[in-house]
């Protein structure tokens, strides 16, 4: 039976990837991560897995030619936090520790999945093309998507992106995220908070050419997230970067009223000033090109929001208790 490496694996789009492989009826599996945090022990007890390291353990066996060897390495273990400053920091966790395990997943023939981001893109003026010749002219806003821009066009300038696939992945949201804290997508957030308070808040716009509440995302089901990092694997034919967005964005009010249908409740939306931290680097609109995702043969459809919403709290977020039809 095939063996699999997936660092993140207790995470969040981790977490998910492990359990769709034990669906494939994968189990020898060792999962790499750091236990921060009970949300990720929880994310564990859901999965078959044949053994566990420490990232920082992990990294040494590495270097050291001890990992074991592999069908896939797929690596999704990062900070994603985009409030982070720490350059260096993001520097040595999210661009030369991914650089060292994708040449030596290169050297020893183990197909190398990676998690690249959508905050590369910044605020979208040079859009959101995945094409190889736009990689390089790509502005950041923050210093997570720095760290996933420099590994990005690493890839592309030493050759490596011919034979591994990165994925840039937009608004993803679904069950195991709980440990992100504020980082969590805004579907989980929303839900808690009408929970609490019967109310959604959301930021009120800056810009004259969008109305508050209308800032537009692409936003991404988990299920649908995992089942195209999951193609790349299937496919070691098909190598480069690839957006993994729905392809369509919607509004944060959009999102906002599938919460409350999905709960049963009416409305009640408020809005709030944005913190002054966050409005430099604030995203007002992101949309994922999906051209080259299609045309390298990926056509499964994505979930609308509303589906993925519902699916998300009911089956994962509402007690079975709550009875909403």
């Amino acid at each position: 039976m095939e063996r699999f490496i997936v660092t993140g694996g207790a995470g969040f789009i981790g977490s998910n990837l492990v359990q769709a492989l034990n669906g494939r009826g994968a189990d020898r599996i060792l999962v790499v991560d750091h236990l921060n945090h009970p949300g990720k022990e929880a994310n564990l007890k859901r999965l078959r897995f044949e053994d566990f390291l420490d990232k920082g353990e992990f990294r040494e066996r590495v270097r050291k030619g001890q990992a074991p060897r592999v069908k896939a390495l797929f690596h999704l273990g990062a900070c994603s936090s985009t409030t982070v400053v720490d350059d260096a920091y993001l520097r040595d966790n999210n661009f030369l520790y991914t650089r060292e395990l994708c040449e030596w997943a290169l050297r020893n023939g183990i197909r190398f999945v990676y998690a690249s981001s959508a905050a590369t893109y910044g605020d979208g003026r040079k859009g959101y093309s995945d094409d190889d010749a736009v990689t390089p002219t790509l502005e950041p806003l923050n210093a997570y998507g720095r760290s996933k821009q420099l590994l990005d066009c690493w890839a592309l300038e030493t050759g490596a992106l011919r034979r591994i696939a990165g994925l840039k992945y937009f608004n993803v949201y679904g069950p195991g995220e709980d440990h992100k804290g504020d980082m969590r997508s805004m579907v989980n957030k929303s839900y808690h908070q009408v929970l609490r308070e019967g109310v959604i808040r959301l930021f009120r716009s800056d810009r004259p050419d969008f109305r508050d509440g209308e800032q537009k995302r692409d936003f991404v089901f988990i299920e649908d997230a995992v089942e195209m990092t999951l193609f790349f694997y299937e496919h070691p034919e098909v190598s480069g970067l690839f957006n993994c967005g729905t392809g369509e964005a919607r509004t944060w009010l959009d999102l906002a009223r599938a919460v409350f249908s999905a709960v049963g409740r009416e409305p009640r939306i408020e809005f709030v000033e944005m913190p002054a931290a966050i409005r430099p680097a604030y995203q007002y609109f992101t949309q994922a090109d999906m051209r080259k995702a299609r045309r390298a043969g990926y056509c499964r459809p994505f979930c609308s929001l509303e589906e993925g919403v519902r699916r998300y709290l009911r089956n994962y977020l509402m007690p079975p208790s709550a009875g909403v039809k």
